[in-house]
């Protein structure tokens, strides 16, 4: 049964996915896709049906898809303690770089090389998101329907500041509403209604036990610093985060930009922008950035700790509250994910939902465009209309011209991000170098 243990020896589930937390490189689609050879090709622990509707279970759910797809195949192989090691180690290879390069980026991120290596990631970092672009909206953006959905979904976002989780939810509605007929369940009999009374017990045991440990962090920080402490903001903000954000990685980046940046002024757009480069050059999941962003944040109000110390809690602050909530989805609904196939509005509102992702990441991508192509911008609010504009006097034309070139080496010559990066940063060096 799934969740039970396996045949499968629990060392190999720990090599297999410490091999695979180490060398998770490439976003989301490079990290399920190397599951995938790594679970269905190499070792056959699963087949291609249920690693698939794995990865749908696992993109309904708000959060990584990534990590969580790692924690279901950890499970469905050895139960709750394979759900830890599997999830556990896909996150925590990259979770130690990012707080080491965090840490250096608060201590040095004055230094001259150091602002040139930045100005090269950030240059590439558009480009990576156009190809993400690219790549979601030629398998999503399939009906007219669709197109509308993710034209709509920018829209709202660009022009008029809508809030995020109403936009996935509008774009989940109406995809759901334009379903087939959902086929009509079996009717459960005497033999399987026992059954079923089990997986609820056990699904509402998860939530009571996961509930806890994920809230625990955030109630000793309420009994010791009190409600107004940054730290509570951040556990606040985070745990938000992890329940509405649906739609992958870019998808929660979006709204967390928005978010830290612009409503609690934790870091600036350019910083943003420099954490998205340091978890696109680290394995695990691209959310990691999260962690980034607690550290600075607790960085920069540290009281009543030093500086360096409440980063460390920040940044710990943060990935718990990310992360702990995906143990909970899984071990909790993970037992139902057969029934998934059968529940037609349900991947109706996912088609809906996805569609409206590729104008949530289009958001993002000019976002981020007008803060690392522009030295200034400005926000208008006219009526209903809330945006951001460039100021066109601070156009940089060098970061438009890296941008192109890693855009054309990505999407033309199919370069890996790791060697883009690399070119990126060291142009932006030589760039500052002879400045």
């Amino acid at each position: 049964m799934s969740g039970s243990p396996s045949q499968v020896p629990l060392h190999d589930l720990v090599r297999a996915f410490g091999r695979v937390g180490l060398i998770s490189f490439g976003g989301p689609a490079g990290q399920i896709a190397l599951m995938h050879r790594v679970v269905v090709d190499e070792r056959k622990w699963l087949d291609e049906g249920q690693y698939l509707r794995a990865l749908n279970f696992c993109t309904l759910l708000p959060g990584p898809e990534a990590q969580q797809l790692a924690t279901y195949v950890g499970w469905r192989l050895h139960g709750v303690a394979g759900g830890l090691i599997a999830g556990g180690l896909f996150v925590l290879p990259g979770a130690a770089v990012i707080l080491g390069l965090s840490i250096l980026y608060a201590y040095a991120a004055d230094l001259t090389w150091v602002q040139g290596a930045f100005f090269g990631v950030k240059a590439a970092v558009l480009a990576i998101i156009a190809q993400a672009l690219l790549r979601l909206a030629g398998r999503a953006l399939d009906t007219g329907l669709k197109r509308g959905l993710a034209l709509a979904a920018f829209g709202l976002l660009f022009l008029f500041n809508a809030p995020f989780p109403a936009v996935i939810l509008g774009a989940a509605l109406i995809g759901a509403l334009f379903a087939a007929a959902p086929v009509a369940a079996p009717t459960p009999d005497a033999e399987t209604r026992p059954r079923k009374r089990d997986m609820a017990w056990r699904t509402a045991r998860s939530v009571a036990v996961w509930g806890a440990i994920w809230a625990a962090p955030a109630l000793a920080i309420l009994l010791l610093l009190g409600p107004d402490h940054v730290l509570m903001d951040i556990a606040a903000f985070f745990s938000k985060l992890a329940v509405v954000t649906f739609g992958g990685a870019y998808a929660v980046l979006a709204y967390m930009a928005q978010e830290a940046v612009q409503t609690h002024g934790w870091l600036d757009a350019g910083q943003m922008a420099d954490g998205l480069g340091l978890a696109e050059t680290t394995p695990g999941p691209l959310i990691l950035v999260t962690q980034f962003v607690g550290f600075l944040a607790a960085f920069r109000f540290p009281e009543p700790f030093t500086p360096l110390l409440a980063g460390i809690i920040g940044a710990g602050l943060g990935t718990w509250m990310t992360f702990a909530p995906c143990f909970l989805w899984i071990f909790a609904l993970a037992p139902w994910i057969e029934r998934l196939e059968h529940a037609r509005r349900l991947q109706a509102a996912l088609s809906g939902v996805t569609a409206a992702v590729v104008g949530v990441i289009a958001n993002l991508g000019l976002w981020f465009a007008l803060h690392v192509l522009f030295d200034q911008t400005r926000r208008v609010q006219t009526g209903s209309l809330d945006m951001i504009l460039p100021l066109l006097s601070g156009f940089q034309p060098v970061a438009l011209i890296l941008a192109a070139v890693a855009a054309i080496a990505l999407i033309r010559f199919k370069l890996g991000i790791m060697a883009v990066l690399t070119g990126a940063v060291a142009a932006g060096v030589a760039l500052q170098a002879v400045a």
